[in-house]
């Protein structure tokens, strides 16, 4: 970057976005760990109890299976002679709980249904059925969570979240409560115990089993019907049962036969609290508190889920775009290489001329006093015949021009103007410049003394108006310049040799740029209507027909950014530009020709890669560290480490594609910690100023004169 405009101060850009894209980030975080946590990722599970904790009152584990506990006193009841309290647990389940409920309307019977509450967020439809057709409801926990294994304040929160999923379905609130994983009276330890005593100081009634029929294990409908008979002629029982957590179709079966066998032996089936004829028992309304926070939570859940799915599917698919990505750089960059070696065997047979037309070199330059010399000097030093170069200084204050022409180097032209932008810098040049080929070059970038020649041999073909060189790091020793090296290497050069293949070449970096006067002439020169001058004026040479290609060993040597401020300003500068030019040339997406390669080509590409995917890149990073932290860390690990060595493997070929050392592969990992949250968080910024409608202003980088080292170090 060698100039800037001169334009008016402008607003601040906006800063509320970021307020919105953390409390966004975190609201994201929360409803994840909601997701995983009503679907068992978080915090759930069947812990290790640890020793019991002493052992249930006698009169507990030899009573009935309904047990109170409030007031200090332990009472235990059971069901009236011939009266069967049947109960499913686990449910609502979207299969078997409708299957369940259709037999039980079929015999005329009722039933409790003791209901997780994150199922009944999922289908609060069916909670609605089960009361509509006179049955009832109990609390489960929200997770079916064993909580005699978790600490108590987390097995109040599975009550209540239960208890609230149930108000906001129904409008209603239950007494009822089974622990999971419960059984009979007689299985009840001292852990167990702590939990019913827990629960009965929270007002619940807690309803255990006269009669497991473990019908989780799919033992086959006889062995069901049989071991949930009575075990008394003529006795009650609470049967325990269950609608959901596998496949219920031998409950199902057995349901149907046991109904009409018992009804027949003069039992009748009903709730809980009907065959308790206890109306404390019964269900009430529930507050209208409750029923909004009900159906906030349901509201919530539902999105959690919605969220956690479509990031899990947006992960998926930016890892098959990542991979099809890396699939087609490597092809085009085949094809790429034969292309220069038929052009290069071209040249030795002299079956294609080499191109010694004589060349203008532009350099806009403002405040370039600690480069400009180095690059004057790298650009005279060159195996290139002819050349010129204009050197226009934008309205120096550091004494530029000064130096230029204190060089007094022979074929240098220097002209002096208000600084009025680099574009009309570029085009103050145009109109000095004497040659019919034009190489753009930044003030703080530096040539090989073969980059010039190897740079203009495209233009032997008519066709080809524009020709991009490869910009190299020079400033590479610290770990931000490694960053940004790498950056260079992988995504920018790896891209223009496909954009080159697919004939859709967006931006010719105004470090190293050679075009044919008529194109510009075509395009009406160098435009200031975006920030991203190169950019808009290479998609402009696309859309006007000419071809732009690449020329990999044509390099050029440019100072980076050695500061995180530097680097974003000038990242943000580059990312807002593109979005103008984008928006710009947004036609090409509907034309024919080169225009149309570029607009369903570069463009479409640019907005998938560098727009859509670093836009949602904050999600998928808080999807990730959701699930490092409270997911599965494990396959968090893997996919993480997967991404990883797919990029050390596209880093190390494009390196070697490059003749650079492995040596800067260690800084890749670190890359993704900080280095790459800082180039979409510039995406965000970015997109957030241009729906604002807010004007940014150019910045100017502080030069050491770093590049210019780099090349000399280098140089035998």
């Amino acid at each position: 970057m060698t100039a800037r405009h001169a334009a008016p101060r402008t607003p601040p850009t906006p800063r509320a976005h970021w307020v919105l894209l953390l409390l966004g980030m975190v609201a994201l975080l929360a409803l994840l760990t909601l997701d995983g946590y009503a679907h068992h990722a978080i915090g759930t599970g069947t812990a290790a109890r640890g020793a019991p904790a002493g052992a249930a009152p006698t009169e507990v584990t030899g009573g009935g299976p309904v047990i109170r506990t409030d007031g200090g006193v332990t009472r235990s009841r059971g069901m009236p002679a011939r009266t069967i309290a049947l109960t499913f647990d686990d449910g609502p389940d979207p299969v078997w709980t409708p299957l369940i409920l259709d037999t039980l309307r079929r015999h005329g019977a009722h039933a409790t249904f003791f209901v997780v509450g994150s199922r009944v967020n999922e289908h609060p439809e069916l909670v609605r059925r089960i009361l509509a057709e006179g049955h009832e409801l109990g609390v489960h926990t929200y997770t079916h969570l064993d909580l005699a294994a978790v600490p108590p304040a987390q097995a109040d929160l599975e009550l209540s979240l239960t208890q609230s999923a149930i108000a906001g379905a129904t409008g209603t609130r239950t007494a009822l409560f089974r622990p999971p994983y419960s059984s009979e009276p007689g299985a009840l330890d001292g852990n167990g115990w702590r939990v019913v005593r827990a629960a009965g100081a929270a007002g619940y009634l807690t309803v255990l089993a006269d009669r497991d029929t473990r019908d989780w294990s799919r033992p086959g409908a006889d062995a069901i019907v049989a071991a949930a008979g009575p075990r008394q002629p003529g006795a009650g029982a609470v049967v325990l049962l269950h609608d959901a957590g596998g496949d219920r179709s031998q409950t199902v079966a057995a349901l149907d036969r046991l109904l009409p066998a018992l009804t027949q032996q003069g039992y009748h089936f009903t709730t809980v609290s009907a065959g308790l004829g206890d109306p404390a028992t019964t269900a009430r309304p529930a507050p209208a508190a409750a029923r909004f926070s009900g159906g906030a939570l349901r509201a919530a859940q539902s999105v959690a889920g919605l969220l956690a799915g479509a990031l899990s599917v947006f992960l998926v698919v930016a890892m098959v775009l990542s991979v099809l990505r890396l699939a087609v750089q490597v092809w085009c960059t085949r094809v790429h290489r034969r292309r220069i070696r038929r052009a290069k065997d071209a040249l030795r047979s002299g079956s294609r001329p080499v191109v010694w037309a004589p060349v203008s070199v532009i350099v806009p330059a403002y405040n370039e006093s600690a480069n400009i010399a180095a690059t004057v000097r790298s650009l005279l030093d060159t195996t290139h015949p002819t050349i010129e170069i204009v050197v226009v200084d934008d309205g120096s204050s550091d004494g530029t021009a000064d130096i230029v022409e204190a060089l007094g180097l022979p074929g240098v032209v220097v002209v002096r103007q208000d600084n009025a932008g680099k574009p009309a810098a570029l085009n103050t040049g145009l109109r000095y410049a004497r040659h019919d080929i034009l190489v753009m070059v930044d003030g703080d970038t530096v040539f090989e003394p073969t980059t010039i020649t190897r740079l203009i041999q495209p233009f032997a073909d008519p066709e080809v108006g524009a020709v991009s060189g490869n910009t190299k790091v020079g400033n590479r020793r610290g770990i931000l310049g490694r960053w940004q090296h790498l950056e260079y290497v992988i995504g920018f050069n790896l891209d223009r040799r496909m954009f080159d293949v697919a004939e859709c070449m967006p931006t010719v970096p105004g470090a190293i740029g050679a075009f044919r006067r008529e194109v510009l002439t075509d395009v009406g020169g160098v435009s200031d209507a975006t920030l991203a001058e190169d950019t808009d004026l290479t998609m402009a040479v696309c859309r006007a027909g000419w071809r732009v290609v690449y020329v990999e060993d044509a390099r050029a040597w440019t100072e980076a950014p050695a500061t995180l401020r530097q680097l974003w300003r000038q990242r943000y500068r580059w990312c807002y530009g593109t979005l103008q030019a984008m928006w710009k040339h947004r036609g090409a997406l509907v034309e024919r020709g080169q225009a149309g390669k570029l607009g369903r080509r570069g463009i479409g590409y640019l907005v998938l890669f560098q727009l859509v995917l670093p836009l949602l890149a904050p999600a998928v990073d808080v999807y990730s560290l959701y699930g490092l932290v409270f997911a599965d860390p494990l396959q968090t690990a893997v996919v993480f480490g997967g991404l990883i060595a797919l990029q050390l493997g596209t880093a190390a070929y494009a390196l070697r594609l490059d003749r650079e050392p492995l040596g800067p592969l260690w800084a890749l990992p670190l890359q993704q910690l900080v280095y790459r949250q800082l180039m979409y968080l510039v995406v965000v910024q970015s997109v957030a100023t241009a729906l604002l409608g807010s004007r940014l202003r150019w910045h100017r980088m502080h030069r050491t004169g770093e590049a210019g080292a780099a090349l000399s170090a280098r140089r035998p």
